[in-house]
């Protein structure tokens, strides 16, 4: 899937500078008002769910809570764990209707992520799996506590890059980026308020 051409001119000041990728980072996507009520309405609302995995050979539970909403029959399969989809919430349509026509994409699903504290972290990954297509188009809104979200290039290490997601602002990930680098939000040792994410997604 690929940006409309409107929004890569429109945003152009803010791609960052990173080779093989198309990265954007609106910081005032959305309003503090609205993104304070959005991040307490869907505290409240979501289905929040702490799914466990599989690691080296261990069952644990995952260091988040998640949930999936997304069309009919928009099923996702990610870390050995597939999703079936939750019927579109008031306010997940809502933000839905304004990533879409702020980036003329479509988008059919989200991916929420509560991060109760610090601790609450996600690990090394690349959004690759075989459902979202060839080059697909991540529409990332955080909201609530300000995070570090770090990037890495998977062939040269010494390719890296750092940012601080503010409360309603909007990341988007386009193009071949996720052939190219990897992302991860990290442990912290720092007293933190709740994170909320929220990945808008295409399923194919």
């Amino acid at each position: 899937m690929v940006l409309s051409p409107d929004f890569a001119q429109q945003y152009a000041a803010q791609r960052l500078p990173m080779p093989t990728a198309q990265v954007y980072l609106l910081e005032n996507f959305l309003s503090q008002p609205t993104a304070d009520r959005m991040m307490a309405a869907l505290r409240q609302a979501v289905a929040w769910r702490q799914e466990k995995i599989k690691m080296f050979g261990k069952e644990i539970a995952q260091p988040r809570l998640t949930a999936w909403y997304a069309d009919a029959g928009k099923t996702y399969t990610y870390s050995g764990l597939t999703w079936e989809p939750l019927p579109w919430l008031p306010e997940l349509t809502q933000l839905r209707e304004e990533v879409q026509q702020t980036t003329g994409a479509p988008f059919n699903s989200v991916l929420l992520n509560l991060y109760r504290h610090g601790q609450d972290s996600m690990g090394w990954h690349a959004d690759d799996e075989p459902e979202l297509g060839q080059n697909p188009l991540i529409a990332s809104i955080s909201l609530g506590e300000e995070r570090a979200f770090s990037f890495r290039h998977r062939h040269q290490k010494n390719l890296q890059q750092k940012l601080l997601l503010p409360s309603g602002s909007l990341l988007l990930m386009a193009g071949e980026t996720q052939h190219h680098w990897q992302h991860q939000l990290a442990k912290t040792t720092r007293l933190l308020q709740p994170r909320l994410n929220l990945t808008f997604r295409f399923i194919y």
